[in-house]
Protein backbone atom coordinates (compact mmCIF):
# COMPACT_ATOMS: atom_id res chain seq x y z
CA UNK A 1 0.00 0.00 0.00
CA UNK A 2 2.89 2.61 1.09
CA UNK A 3 4.13 2.01 -2.51
CA UNK A 4 1.27 2.05 -4.58
CA UNK A 5 0.30 5.79 -2.34
CA UNK A 6 3.93 7.05 -3.35
CA UNK A 7 3.09 6.13 -6.70
CA UNK A 8 0.38 7.93 -7.24
CA UNK A 9 1.99 10.91 -5.40
CA UNK A 10 4.34 10.63 -8.22
CA UNK A 11 2.26 10.73 -11.12
CA UNK A 12 1.87 14.03 -12.73
CA UNK A 13 -1.77 15.82 -12.90
CA UNK A 14 -2.96 16.30 -16.41
CA UNK A 15 -2.88 19.68 -16.11
CA UNK A 16 1.11 19.44 -15.24
CA UNK A 17 1.43 17.03 -17.79
CA UNK A 18 0.33 20.22 -20.57
CA UNK A 19 2.24 22.76 -19.18
CA UNK A 20 5.41 20.58 -19.06
CA UNK A 21 4.53 19.36 -22.68
CA UNK A 22 4.23 23.32 -23.72
CA UNK A 23 7.77 23.98 -21.52
CA UNK A 24 9.49 21.26 -23.85
CA UNK A 25 7.98 22.26 -26.96
CA UNK A 26 8.99 25.86 -26.65
CA UNK A 27 12.57 25.02 -25.58
CA UNK A 28 13.20 22.74 -28.36
CA UNK A 29 11.69 25.10 -30.50
CA UNK A 30 14.42 27.77 -29.25
CA UNK A 31 17.35 25.60 -29.67
CA UNK A 32 16.36 24.88 -33.08
CA UNK A 33 16.02 28.58 -33.86
CA UNK A 34 19.48 29.15 -32.39
CA UNK A 35 21.23 27.15 -35.64
CA UNK A 36 22.87 29.21 -38.40
CA UNK A 37 20.53 27.47 -40.86
CA UNK A 38 17.32 29.17 -39.37
CA UNK A 39 18.30 32.42 -40.38
CA UNK A 40 18.56 34.24 -43.71
CA UNK A 41 21.97 35.41 -42.59
CA UNK A 42 22.97 32.57 -41.78
CA UNK A 43 23.75 33.70 -38.29
CA UNK A 44 23.42 32.23 -34.84
CA UNK A 45 20.38 33.95 -32.89
CA UNK A 46 20.39 34.77 -29.08
CA UNK A 47 18.79 32.45 -26.86
CA UNK A 48 16.61 34.84 -24.91
CA UNK A 49 14.78 35.93 -28.87
CA UNK A 50 14.76 32.57 -29.98
CA UNK A 51 12.79 31.45 -26.71
CA UNK A 52 10.34 34.83 -27.34
CA UNK A 53 9.97 33.61 -30.49
CA UNK A 54 9.21 30.05 -29.92
CA UNK A 55 7.36 31.09 -26.66
CA UNK A 56 4.76 33.41 -29.19
CA UNK A 57 4.59 30.76 -31.93
CA UNK A 58 3.45 27.54 -29.03
CA UNK A 59 1.07 29.92 -27.39
CA UNK A 60 -0.09 31.41 -30.47
CA UNK A 61 0.47 35.00 -29.67
CA UNK A 62 2.52 36.59 -32.70
CA UNK A 63 4.79 39.20 -30.71
CA UNK A 64 7.73 39.14 -32.19
CA UNK A 65 11.72 40.66 -31.89
CA UNK A 66 12.51 40.18 -34.94
CA UNK A 67 10.58 40.44 -38.42
CA UNK A 68 9.30 36.30 -39.71
CA UNK A 69 9.86 37.18 -43.33
CA UNK A 70 12.95 38.88 -43.59
CA UNK A 71 15.32 37.55 -40.68
CA UNK A 72 13.96 34.18 -40.91
CA UNK A 73 14.79 31.66 -43.53
CA UNK A 74 12.61 28.88 -45.10
CA UNK A 75 13.87 26.60 -42.72
CA UNK A 76 13.31 28.76 -39.46
CA UNK A 77 9.50 29.70 -40.60
CA UNK A 78 8.96 25.90 -41.22
CA UNK A 79 10.06 25.55 -37.55
CA UNK A 80 7.94 28.63 -36.38
CA UNK A 81 4.92 27.41 -38.51
CA UNK A 82 5.59 23.63 -36.66
CA UNK A 83 5.31 25.63 -33.47
CA UNK A 84 2.33 27.40 -34.22
CA UNK A 85 0.42 24.41 -35.35
CA UNK A 86 1.34 22.54 -32.33
CA UNK A 87 0.53 25.42 -30.15
CA UNK A 88 -3.04 25.51 -31.79
CA UNK A 89 -4.06 22.21 -31.78
CA UNK A 90 -2.42 21.45 -28.29
CA UNK A 91 0.43 19.52 -27.62
CA UNK A 92 -1.19 16.88 -25.96
CA UNK A 93 -3.89 16.80 -28.88
CA UNK A 94 -1.02 16.36 -31.12
CA UNK A 95 0.71 13.65 -29.39
CA UNK A 96 -2.52 12.06 -29.32
CA UNK A 97 -2.66 11.92 -32.76
CA UNK A 98 0.86 10.42 -33.31
CA UNK A 99 -0.56 7.62 -31.24
CA UNK A 100 -3.65 7.26 -32.74
CA UNK A 101 -1.60 6.83 -36.15
CA UNK A 102 0.81 4.11 -34.66
CA UNK A 103 -2.50 2.34 -33.17
CA UNK A 104 -1.47 2.35 -30.02
CA UNK A 105 -4.55 2.13 -27.29
CA UNK A 106 -5.09 5.65 -25.27
CA UNK A 107 -5.42 4.80 -21.54
CA UNK A 108 -7.82 6.65 -19.43
CA UNK A 109 -5.63 8.77 -18.31
CA UNK A 110 -4.24 9.70 -21.16
CA UNK A 111 -7.99 10.27 -22.28
CA UNK A 112 -8.35 12.40 -19.23
CA UNK A 113 -5.89 14.38 -20.41
CA UNK A 114 -7.02 14.95 -23.93
CA UNK A 115 -10.26 16.24 -21.81
CA UNK A 116 -8.32 18.94 -20.45
CA UNK A 117 -6.75 19.97 -23.06
CA UNK A 118 -9.57 20.77 -25.06
CA UNK A 119 -11.67 21.59 -22.60
CA UNK A 120 -14.20 18.63 -23.79
CA UNK A 121 -17.06 18.44 -21.59
CA UNK A 122 -16.53 14.30 -21.23
CA UNK A 123 -13.83 11.83 -21.24
CA UNK A 124 -16.68 9.84 -23.29
CA UNK A 125 -16.10 10.05 -27.25
CA UNK A 126 -12.68 11.79 -27.24
CA UNK A 127 -10.60 9.96 -29.14
CA UNK A 128 -13.47 10.54 -31.71
CA UNK A 129 -13.49 13.89 -30.91
CA UNK A 130 -9.82 14.03 -31.70
CA UNK A 131 -9.99 12.92 -34.68
CA UNK A 132 -12.51 14.92 -35.54
CA UNK A 133 -10.52 18.08 -34.95
CA UNK A 134 -7.32 17.20 -36.63
CA UNK A 135 -9.47 15.96 -39.73
CA UNK A 136 -11.31 19.32 -39.25
CA UNK A 137 -7.79 21.94 -38.78
CA UNK A 138 -6.22 20.32 -42.02
CA UNK A 139 -9.22 20.42 -44.21
CA UNK A 140 -10.03 24.07 -43.47
CA UNK A 141 -6.41 25.16 -43.23
CA UNK A 142 -6.18 23.68 -46.88
CA UNK A 143 -8.88 25.59 -48.04
CA UNK A 144 -8.00 28.68 -46.87
CA UNK A 145 -4.57 27.81 -48.28
CA UNK A 146 -6.01 27.26 -51.88
CA UNK A 147 -8.34 30.26 -51.70
CA UNK A 148 -5.65 32.24 -51.08
CA UNK A 149 -3.39 30.62 -53.40
CA UNK A 150 -3.86 32.71 -56.86
CA UNK A 151 -3.18 35.85 -55.11
CA UNK A 152 -0.10 34.99 -53.27
CA UNK A 153 1.18 33.25 -56.38
CA UNK A 154 0.06 36.27 -58.82
CA UNK A 155 2.74 38.59 -56.30
CA UNK A 156 5.20 36.20 -55.28
CA UNK A 157 5.08 33.65 -58.18
CA UNK A 158 6.05 29.91 -56.51
CA UNK A 159 6.82 31.09 -53.17
CA UNK A 160 3.11 32.49 -52.86
CA UNK A 161 2.61 28.79 -52.15
CA UNK A 162 4.30 28.60 -49.00
CA UNK A 163 2.74 31.83 -48.10
CA UNK A 164 -0.57 30.81 -48.59
CA UNK A 165 -0.19 27.83 -46.65
CA UNK A 166 1.82 29.55 -43.50
CA UNK A 167 -0.95 32.51 -43.65
CA UNK A 168 -3.37 30.20 -43.57
CA UNK A 169 -2.45 27.98 -40.57
CA UNK A 170 -0.94 31.02 -38.79
CA UNK A 171 -4.74 32.62 -39.07
CA UNK A 172 -6.40 29.44 -38.29
CA UNK A 173 -4.40 28.87 -35.03
CA UNK A 174 -4.83 32.57 -34.19
CA UNK A 175 -1.39 33.41 -34.24
CA UNK A 176 -0.85 36.59 -35.86
CA UNK A 177 2.49 35.35 -37.54
CA UNK A 178 3.32 36.85 -41.02
CA UNK A 179 5.87 36.31 -43.43
CA UNK A 180 5.28 39.37 -45.69
CA UNK A 181 8.19 41.08 -44.56
CA UNK A 182 9.08 44.69 -43.74
CA UNK A 183 7.26 44.13 -40.22
CA UNK A 184 3.92 45.56 -41.64
CA UNK A 185 1.74 42.50 -41.05
CA UNK A 186 -1.67 42.83 -44.05
CA UNK A 187 -1.45 46.39 -44.18
CA UNK A 188 0.11 45.74 -48.62
CA UNK A 189 -3.43 43.57 -48.40
CA UNK A 190 -5.94 46.14 -47.20
CA UNK A 191 -7.06 46.62 -50.58
CA UNK A 192 -7.68 42.80 -51.20
CA UNK A 193 -11.11 41.49 -49.91
CA UNK A 194 -9.85 37.92 -50.76
CA UNK A 195 -7.59 37.55 -48.74
CA UNK A 196 -8.71 40.10 -45.74
CA UNK A 197 -12.20 37.79 -46.00
CA UNK A 198 -10.53 34.39 -45.69
CA UNK A 199 -7.86 35.40 -43.52
CA UNK A 200 -11.06 36.36 -41.49
CA UNK A 201 -13.23 33.83 -41.49
CA UNK A 202 -10.35 31.47 -40.08
CA UNK A 203 -9.44 33.39 -37.13
CA UNK A 204 -13.48 33.26 -36.46
CA UNK A 205 -13.63 29.31 -37.30
CA UNK A 206 -10.90 28.81 -34.87
CA UNK A 207 -11.77 30.70 -32.22
CA UNK A 208 -14.83 29.24 -31.97
CA UNK A 209 -13.88 25.94 -30.01
CA UNK A 210 -12.98 22.23 -31.11
CA UNK A 211 -16.24 21.11 -29.26
CA UNK A 212 -18.83 23.89 -30.43
CA UNK A 213 -17.46 22.37 -34.10
CA UNK A 214 -18.13 18.77 -33.09
CA UNK A 215 -21.79 19.76 -31.82
CA UNK A 216 -22.62 22.19 -35.20
CA UNK A 217 -21.85 19.19 -37.21
CA UNK A 218 -23.20 16.15 -35.49
CA UNK A 219 -26.81 18.38 -33.95
CA UNK A 220 -29.20 18.21 -36.70
CA UNK A 221 -31.05 21.46 -35.14
CA UNK A 222 -30.05 24.36 -33.37
CA UNK A 223 -32.18 23.34 -30.40
CA UNK A 224 -30.34 20.71 -29.31
CA UNK A 225 -27.04 22.69 -29.36
CA UNK A 226 -25.72 22.98 -25.90
CA UNK A 227 -25.82 26.07 -23.62
CA UNK A 228 -22.11 26.54 -23.84
CA UNK A 229 -22.12 26.76 -28.03
CA UNK A 230 -25.35 29.03 -28.10
CA UNK A 231 -23.48 31.06 -25.72
CA UNK A 232 -20.04 30.68 -27.71
CA UNK A 233 -21.93 31.61 -31.15
CA UNK A 234 -24.16 34.60 -29.36
CA UNK A 235 -21.14 36.42 -27.73
CA UNK A 236 -19.05 35.96 -30.77
CA UNK A 237 -21.55 37.32 -32.47
CA UNK A 238 -22.16 39.98 -30.86
CA UNK A 239 -18.07 40.79 -30.59
CA UNK A 240 -17.71 40.78 -34.12
CA UNK A 241 -20.82 42.63 -35.78
CA UNK A 242 -20.74 45.43 -32.58
CA UNK A 243 -16.73 45.85 -32.89
CA UNK A 244 -16.97 46.14 -36.97
CA UNK A 245 -19.82 48.85 -35.93
CA UNK A 246 -17.63 50.75 -34.03
CA UNK A 247 -14.64 50.79 -35.72
CA UNK A 248 -16.11 51.90 -38.48
CA UNK A 249 -17.52 54.59 -37.06
CA UNK A 250 -13.77 55.41 -34.79
CA UNK A 251 -11.74 55.01 -37.51
CA UNK A 252 -13.89 56.24 -40.70
CA UNK A 253 -12.27 59.57 -40.97
CA UNK A 254 -9.08 58.53 -39.78
CA UNK A 255 -6.20 59.67 -42.44
CA UNK A 256 -4.26 57.23 -41.05
CA UNK A 257 -6.29 54.42 -41.19
CA UNK A 258 -9.56 53.65 -43.54
CA UNK A 259 -10.60 57.20 -44.58
CA UNK A 260 -8.84 57.02 -48.06
CA UNK A 261 -10.58 53.64 -49.05
CA UNK A 262 -13.66 53.01 -50.39
CA UNK A 263 -16.78 52.06 -48.76
CA UNK A 264 -16.37 48.61 -49.13
CA UNK A 265 -12.81 48.90 -47.88
CA UNK A 266 -13.35 50.46 -45.22
CA UNK A 267 -16.13 47.93 -44.28
CA UNK A 268 -13.45 44.77 -44.76
CA UNK A 269 -11.17 46.45 -43.42
CA UNK A 270 -13.10 47.27 -40.07
CA UNK A 271 -14.37 43.90 -40.03
CA UNK A 272 -10.73 42.74 -39.98
CA UNK A 273 -10.06 44.86 -37.02
CA UNK A 274 -12.54 43.74 -34.78
CA UNK A 275 -12.06 39.84 -35.74
CA UNK A 276 -8.20 40.00 -35.77
CA UNK A 277 -7.66 41.35 -31.84
CA UNK A 278 -9.83 38.47 -30.74
CA UNK A 279 -5.99 36.96 -30.26
CA UNK A 280 -4.95 36.39 -33.69
CA UNK A 281 -2.66 39.39 -34.22
CA UNK A 282 -2.78 40.27 -37.49
CA UNK A 283 -3.40 44.32 -38.52
CA UNK A 284 -4.43 45.31 -42.21
CA UNK A 285 -4.18 48.82 -41.04
CA UNK A 286 -1.68 50.77 -38.85
CA UNK A 287 -2.15 50.05 -34.75
CA UNK A 288 -0.09 52.84 -34.22
CA UNK A 289 -2.30 55.19 -36.18
CA UNK A 290 -5.53 54.59 -34.67
CA UNK A 291 -7.59 56.64 -32.70
CA UNK A 292 -7.48 56.71 -29.37
CA UNK A 293 -11.07 54.79 -28.96
CA UNK A 294 -9.63 52.66 -32.04
CA UNK A 295 -7.05 51.66 -29.76
CA UNK A 296 -9.30 51.56 -26.92
CA UNK A 297 -11.74 49.32 -27.92
CA UNK A 298 -8.56 46.41 -29.53
CA UNK A 299 -7.74 46.61 -26.48
CA UNK A 300 -11.12 45.86 -25.07
CA UNK A 301 -11.09 42.81 -27.84
CA UNK A 302 -7.82 41.62 -26.77
CA UNK A 303 -8.87 40.57 -23.27
CA UNK A 304 -11.92 39.20 -23.86
CA UNK A 305 -9.82 36.65 -26.70
CA UNK A 306 -11.81 33.71 -28.23
CA UNK A 307 -13.68 30.84 -26.60
CA UNK A 308 -12.69 28.16 -24.59
CA UNK A 309 -11.31 24.88 -26.28
CA UNK A 310 -9.93 27.45 -29.40
CA UNK A 311 -6.92 28.26 -31.03
CA UNK A 312 -7.34 31.66 -29.54
CA UNK A 313 -6.74 33.37 -25.71
CA UNK A 314 -7.82 35.80 -23.79
CA UNK A 315 -10.77 35.20 -20.91
CA UNK A 316 -12.84 33.96 -23.17
CA UNK A 317 -16.40 34.33 -24.32
CA UNK A 318 -17.90 32.55 -22.45
CA UNK A 319 -16.80 34.35 -19.26
CA UNK A 320 -17.94 37.72 -20.57
CA UNK A 321 -21.48 35.85 -21.11
CA UNK A 322 -21.90 34.61 -17.63
CA UNK A 323 -20.75 37.45 -16.26
CA UNK A 324 -23.56 39.86 -18.59
CA UNK A 325 -26.17 37.49 -17.73
CA UNK A 326 -25.21 37.20 -14.06
CA UNK A 327 -25.02 41.42 -14.30
CA UNK A 328 -28.48 41.34 -16.10
CA UNK A 329 -29.97 38.97 -13.25
CA UNK A 330 -28.76 41.16 -10.44
CA UNK A 331 -30.23 44.31 -12.25
CA UNK A 332 -33.78 42.43 -12.69
CA UNK A 333 -33.73 40.85 -8.87
CA UNK A 334 -33.32 37.36 -10.06
CA UNK A 335 -31.90 35.21 -7.65
CA UNK A 336 -30.05 32.71 -10.04
CA UNK A 337 -28.29 33.48 -13.54
CA UNK A 338 -30.48 32.21 -16.39
CA UNK A 339 -29.94 32.37 -20.04
CA UNK A 340 -32.23 29.88 -22.84
CA UNK A 341 -34.19 28.56 -19.98
CA UNK A 342 -31.30 27.58 -18.26
CA UNK A 343 -29.62 28.47 -14.72
CA UNK A 344 -26.18 28.86 -14.59
CA UNK A 345 -24.30 27.37 -10.88
CA UNK A 346 -22.95 29.64 -8.24
CA UNK A 347 -19.50 27.84 -8.67
CA UNK A 348 -19.58 28.96 -12.43
CA UNK A 349 -20.53 32.23 -11.97
CA UNK A 350 -18.02 32.34 -9.22
CA UNK A 351 -15.11 31.08 -11.43
CA UNK A 352 -15.64 33.61 -13.81
CA UNK A 353 -15.48 36.39 -11.70
CA UNK A 354 -12.68 34.81 -9.82
CA UNK A 355 -11.10 34.06 -13.63
CA UNK A 356 -11.56 38.03 -14.59
CA UNK A 357 -10.38 39.68 -11.25
CA UNK A 358 -7.41 37.27 -11.91
CA UNK A 359 -6.88 38.42 -15.16
CA UNK A 360 -7.52 42.06 -14.61
CA UNK A 361 -5.30 41.85 -11.33
CA UNK A 362 -2.03 40.67 -13.67
CA UNK A 363 -3.03 42.82 -16.48
CA UNK A 364 -2.47 45.94 -13.78
CA UNK A 365 0.70 44.42 -12.29
CA UNK A 366 2.24 43.99 -15.60
CA UNK A 367 1.10 47.62 -16.80
CA UNK A 368 2.44 49.01 -13.27
CA UNK A 369 5.91 47.28 -13.72
CA UNK A 370 6.72 48.35 -17.40
CA UNK A 371 5.60 52.04 -16.36
CA UNK A 372 8.28 51.68 -13.86
CA UNK A 373 10.67 50.26 -15.87
CA UNK A 374 10.47 51.38 -20.23
CA UNK A 375 11.16 55.57 -19.63
CA UNK A 376 9.93 57.55 -22.41
CA UNK A 377 6.86 55.40 -23.22
CA UNK A 378 2.74 56.67 -22.92
CA UNK A 379 0.76 54.40 -20.73
CA UNK A 380 -1.40 53.82 -23.53
CA UNK A 381 1.79 51.84 -25.68
CA UNK A 382 2.61 49.45 -22.27
CA UNK A 383 -1.05 49.13 -21.42
CA UNK A 384 -1.59 47.76 -25.23
CA UNK A 385 1.60 46.04 -25.16
CA UNK A 386 0.30 43.85 -21.66
CA UNK A 387 -3.04 43.41 -22.72
CA UNK A 388 -2.22 42.04 -26.24
CA UNK A 389 0.25 39.65 -24.57
CA UNK A 390 -1.91 38.76 -21.97
CA UNK A 391 -4.61 38.01 -24.27
CA UNK A 392 -2.07 35.94 -27.08
CA UNK A 393 -3.27 39.03 -29.18
CA UNK A 394 0.40 39.68 -30.82
CA UNK A 395 -1.13 43.20 -31.81
CA UNK A 396 1.77 45.68 -30.78
CA UNK A 397 2.22 49.46 -31.65
CA UNK A 398 6.14 49.16 -31.78
CA UNK A 399 6.81 48.77 -27.77
CA UNK A 400 7.80 45.05 -28.09
CA UNK A 401 9.93 45.14 -31.55
CA UNK A 402 11.38 48.09 -30.00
Amino acid sequence: MPEENIRRKRRLSSFQIIILGFAGVILFGALLLMLPISTTAGCVTPFNETLFTATSAVCVTGLVVQDTGSYWSTFGQAVILALIQIGGLGVVTVAASFALLSGRKISLMQRSTMQDAISAPKVGGIVRLTRFILRGTFLIELLGALAMLPVFCHDYGWRGIWMAVFHSISAFCNAGFDVLGKGNSLISFNTNVVVIMVLSILIIIGGLGFTVWSELYTCKSIRRVSIHSKMVLLITTGLVVGGTLLMFLFEHNNPQTISKMSFINKLTNSFFASVTPRTAGFNSISTSGMTTAGQFLTIILMFIGGSPGSTAGGIKTTTIGVLIVTVVSVIRGREDSEVFKRRFSKDLVYKAFTLLFIGFTLVVIVTMLLSYTEKGTTFMSIFYETISAFGTAGLTLGLTPD
